[in-house]
């Protein structure tokens, strides 16, 4: 079977396309199976099974069971023999292995007699796929092997799919099923669209609202019982919410709750799949319905006093409500706009209530606008047991068509939770925003000073092994991977054929065929698998992000807290013999201690280092470093400080400095992009060629007066015209003053050059400003060398 015929495909209708909502073909699953863990799936005579190898090298184990507890590997087609040692050492070591115990124990299989599969096991390529064929109803176990990775190596699992094409669908109709709850629920009700059903919580218990078909917004509101027990009714209010919360909508983390008139919170916001809603309109209304020339039709806010009736709840005509799902926004003009949501299939919020509550939840019907995407369709609702205890996390997606996968923990995460509970969401992982004990400014200071520990584990790693490995490299980045020897470290650009940058980053060469490329998205990893692919190029890039963690020591003692810290072997330079942009591999404290990979490399402008390892030995690795480093003044270190050294030292950021539009030129690292020096064709060249022939916008430093802080965004005049942006701002502790980073307009971006900061409309309010070199502090560079007065 190929592959075409069951991959998900975006939807597309009108020339619309909806890449967020993939359509698998009618009667079949998908159901990936995570890198070093497994999965078990019932199977019926006639299924198809399709497995694919999306990152290559990745081998996959099969077992399977028919009902009398036989296990022959051609029962569905294939060749035993194996033992699945692999699988037999997920079940205990990877997360995913309990619901695999559970469904052999339920059915009395024994893997000690199981006939074991091996597919994949001669270095398949990206994309890779085997059909089978189940010629027996069963129970098919699936595993992607693999066990930790060391930070020197450059091999870890992988996640694998598996596809059933049903010979049987359960399920003929295009409308999805619920997913399974979470946990055994107290209530789990179906709201059709339409329709509002109404439900009493108590305190400590969980209530999940789910978009079981995505597109769909669901009002949600929540009286405090005590209160309409005495005849008042405390309801959700938003503009308390947004004033306390400082922000539209409370989201997973500090920043959580909802709140009544009194200031009472109400719920709190534990999981958000989707993390986009409105809390500043109403449930949609019968007067709304009537203008729009729709007289009678149903509405939210008459279903919402339906369901409230019975608790003495007075109506109203239009109730202010968390409009969950709900995508709106205000425009330039101040005008409130909407749009489709963003919501997928199976997209859920989980609230825990704070006190006892009386909630109503509706299904729009909403099919005049945009609302429900022009089609209503159902949520569930449902509520847990306090006795349960799910983590905090919101949804991250690789890609629009990609999987949901949740905020992750990285290895250090209980390491600096010992210092702050301040965590932000940080590109699918929580990092430390400010030490509680410290603070921002403090930070900064040690960072300036002595020595600080922060944690950059969710900068994606992607391992780039194979013959081609450098020339897959030298094709897509802008620097040249020919003049890097082993054990350096390059940083660069990665570009798109406009001249756009995708990426910056780093690329460890760890040895002739073996890179490691350390970037801010999975956008360049992805795109550097793309271009092995459509070249067929023998290279592979494969994820390895949750298998190197990495924390950051920097500052001017950084050197002689590691330095007697990590052993390394004779062959291997030492921490006080590595030069800018060198690497090296050892292990803490001695010989027998956890292996580390340590690169001279940091983002603060001072003398640096950064050390990985895997999560496993993050709490040593962590401690070690800790226990050299507190003595001498070191503390943990945040986002928020992160933020004003890298400003200062002029590091571009994504987002802020550079972006799809921009490129390394304008981003202000033009000479990542040797274009006399490299002469190699790369991603880009040409399109960078001609902007550097004509350049347009340039990255400049400011210096404002007035001791205002612009926001990323502003706009920058000469006179009455827009000449520029602000891409980054602070008040600078070391220099006193505010300083920025700037892309202005060629004609206006020269040393000197007066303008000014446009706040408010842009012009009713102006800060003057001039034009300086930046970085604005250690322009020489001379503390990341380490050279100190």
């Amino acid at each position: 079977m190929g592959m075409e015929a069951i991959l998900p495909r975006a939807t597309e209708r009108g020339g619309v396309v909806t890449p967020g909502l993939p359509v698998l073909p009618p009667g079949v699953e998908r159901h990936p199976v995570p890198g070093g863990g497994s999965r078990a799936v019932q199977i019926t005579a006639g299924d198809v099974l399709t497995l694919q190898d999306r990152e290559g090298l990745q081998p996959v184990e099969l077992v399977f069971f028919a009902p009398d507890g036989r296990s022959d590997a051609a029962m569905i087609g294939a060749a035993g023999g194996h033992d699945p040692v692999g699988l037999k050492r997920a079940l205990t070591a990877d997360a995913s292995g309990a619901r695999v115990r559970h469904a052999l124990d339920v059915a009395g299989f024994d893997l000690g007699r199981a006939d074991g599969i091996l597919l994949f096991g001669e270095g398949s390529r990206a994309g890779e796929h085997a059909s089978l064929t189940a010629a027996s109803d069963g129970l098919l176990l699936v595993c992607a092997p693999g066990g930790p990775m060391e930070p020197q190596e450059h091999w870890a699992p992988t996640e694998i799919v598996l596809y059933i094409r049903r010979s049987r669908p359960a399920n003929e109709t295009t409308l999805l099923e619920p997913p399974p709850p979470l946990a055994d629920p107290l209530h789990d009700i179906n709201v059709q669209p339409g329709e509002a059903h109404s439900y009493e919580v108590r305190k400590g218990q969980y209530i999940q609202v789910l978009d079981v078909q995505g597109r769909e917004c669901s009002d949600f509101q929540a009286f405090s019982a005590r209160a309409l027990e005495k005849g008042l009714e405390r309801d959700i209010d938003p503009t308390t919410t947004r004033t306390l919360m400082g922000q539209a909508y409370p989201m997973p983390g500090m920043r959580s709750k909802y709140y009544t008139v009194d200031q009472e919170p109400l719920v709190e916001v534990v999981r958000d799949t989707v993390g986009r809603h409105d809390t500043f309109g109403l449930a949609c209304t019968a007067r709304y319905y009537a203008d729009m020339g729709y007289p009678g039709h149903v509405n939210c806010s008459d279903n919402i006093n339906l369901r409230m009736a019975q608790y003495g709840v007075r109506p109203r005509a239009g109730w202010p409500a968390v409009n969950l799902f709900f995508n709106t926004m205000l425009d330039d003009h101040n005008a409130i706009t909407s749009d489709e949501p963003w919501s997928r299939p199976g997209d859920y919020v989980l609230m825990r209530a704070l006190t006892d509550l009386v909630c109503v939840t509706t299904a729009c019907p909403s099919d005049i606008d945009p609302a429900n995407g022009w089609n209503p369709t159902d949520i569930q609702v449902r509520t847990y047991s306090d006795d349960n205890r799910f983590s905090h996390w919101t949804g991250w997606r690789k890609t629009p068509e990609g999987d949901m996968e949740e905020t992750k923990k990285t290895g250090f995460h209980d390491c600096f939770a010992r210092h702050t509970r301040d965590f932000v969401e940080y590109q699918g992982y929580w990092l430390p925003n400010e030490m509680t004990a410290h603070g921002a400014i403090a930070e900064y200071w040690a960072a300036r000073e002595k020595a600080v520990i922060m944690d950059l584990s969710p900068l994606r790693k992607y391992e780039v092994t194979g013959p081609d490995a450098e020339a897959l490299l030298q094709h897509c980045v802008t620097r040249d991977m020919s003049k890097l020897p082993a054990g350096a470290v390059a940083y660069t650009a990665m570009c798109y054929e406009h001249g756009g940058m995708i990426d910056d980053g780093t690329v460890f060469r760890l040895d002739e065929n073996n890179f490691r490329w350390i970037g801010g998205s999975d956008q360049s990893g992805l795109w550097l698998r793309r271009q092995a692919e459509e070249r067929g190029l023998n290279a592979w890039v494969r994820s390895s992000t949750d298998h190197h963690c990495n924390v950051a020591v920097q500052g001017r003692l950084s050197r002689d807290i590691l330095a007697p810290l990590i052993w390394t072997p004779p062959a291997r330079p030492t921490v006080e013999e590595l030069g800018c942009f060198r690497l090296t591999v050892g292990r803490i404290g001695d010989q027998y201690g956890a292996p580390v990979v340590v690169s001279r490399t940091g983002y603060s402008g001072e003398l640096g280092y950064e050390v990985f390892c895997h999560p496993r030995d993050a709490e040593a690795v962590f401690d070690a470093i800790w226990a050299a480093g507190e003595p001498r003044g070191m503390i943990p270190f945040g986002l928020k400080a992160l933020d004003m050294l890298r400003i200062e030292a002029g590091l571009v950021f994504a987002g802020s400095e550079f972006d799809d539009q921009t490129d390394p030129l304008e981003a202000g690292i033009g000479f990542t992009v040797p274009l006399k020096s490299k002469t190699d064709d790369f991603i880009g060249r040409a399109a960078l060629e001609r902007r550097k022939a004509h350049p347009q916008k340039k990255l400049v430093g400011l210096d404002i007066e007035g001791g205002v802080v612009p926001g990323h965004g502003d706009c920058v005049h000469v006179g009455k015209p827009q000449i520029g942006v602000i891409t980054s701002a602070m008040k600078s502790p070391f220099l006193g003053k505010v300083i920025a980073l700037a892309r202005l307009d060629v004609a206006h971006a020269d040393i000197g050059t007066e303008v000014e900061v446009g706040l408010l409309d842009g012009d009713q309010k102006r800060l003057k400003a001039r034009v300086v070199p930046f970085p604005h502090f250690d322009p020489k560079r001379e503390r990341v060398n380490g050279n100190y007065a």
